[in-house]
């Protein structure tokens, strides 16, 4: 059953002019969000492939040192984090229409937030726990880069820097692959499952630095949360789900790599593959 005010309740746009401005609008959108990030992410990989070195051995690392003195490097991974959240916001706003409250009608705010956790809580589970053995399996087949996280004992802002970061993320993504684009694809008459598809491509896209193994479990990730919006019509859990997934990326990681460091510790000596997205997947 779809909320009433949810992905739904959009109006197929049949102007031309109508029309060509939705395309020009997520072109831009995409252009200077997730889109950019997904082509960078995907020379990444690119690049990675071409070098002497397996991808197996090579790492990337999620939210990087941007600055060796400590108090600039938190005030600029601070700042990343504020400037991202300005793109949600922009996402937001241009959704936003006369007499409509945007957050509302997709589903962003906290007028069902005991449903919504428990939604996003199972979902994380869901997409969690197969998501790890994917890429450990991945990582023993030398599929994937190995993903590096900041060590939690730089200093006591690291862990709530993490945590933002990974709100961050979920905002980044949830919004606008799932509550922009759907809407803006439906109003130019996609099918549901042409929407579901194509974001769960994009999303791949958008994470394909880590690697193939990466590739696939996003995609099936974004189908999974696509089908969701389209059945509850609320980004909310989605948005909870994939927070705690970071968190959980994040924060757990390096426990991870002490306890199975055949697995999820980088090979000695790697090449680095940088992250060169604007928007850091995650």
């Amino acid at each position: 059953m779809t909320s009433a005010t949810g992905p739904s309740d959009v109006r197929i746009a049949t102007d031309p002019a109508a029309r060509t401005r939705l395309w020009w609008e997520i072109g831009i959108v995409l252009a200077v969000t997730v889109g950019q990030s997904a082509l960078y992410s995907l020379l990444s990989l690119l690049r990675a492939s071409l070098r002497t070195t397996p991808i197996g051995q090579q790492q990337t690392q999620l939210n990087p040192n941007r600055d060796a003195e400590v108090l600039w490097n938190v005030l600029y991974q601070f700042l990343g984090i504020v400037f991202g959240l300005a793109l949600v916001a922009l996402v937001v706003y241009l959704l936003w229409e006369p007499g409509h409250n945007a957050l509302r009608r997709i589903g962003l705010d906290f007028t069902h937030f005991g449903g919504d956790l428990g939604r996003g809580i199972l979902l994380a589970a869901v997409i969690g726990i197969p998501g790890l053995g994917l890429y450990a399996v991945a990582r023993m087949l030398g599929l994937n880069v190995a993903v590096v996280a900041s060590p939690l004992d730089a200093a006591w802002w690291t862990v709530p820097l993490l945590v933002l970061a990974a709100v961050r993320a979920g905002l980044t993504e949830e919004v606008i692959f799932i509550a922009y684009l759907f809407d803006r694809l439906r109003r130019l008459g996609w099918s549901w499952w042409a929407i579901i598809l194509s974001t769960a491509a994009l999303r791949g896209a958008y994470h394909a630095y880590q690697g193939v193994g990466a590739i696939v479990g996003n995609f099936v990730m974004g189908v999974v949360f696509g089908w969701c919006y389209r059945r509850w019509g609320r980004i909310m859990p989605l948005v909870i789900a994939h927070t705690l997934l970071d968190i959980v990326a994040f924060v757990g990681y390096p426990l991870a790599a002490a306890l199975w460091p055949g697995v999820f510790a980088p090979a000695p000596s790697p090449t680095v593959t940088p992250t060169p997205t604007p928007t850091p997947a995650a």
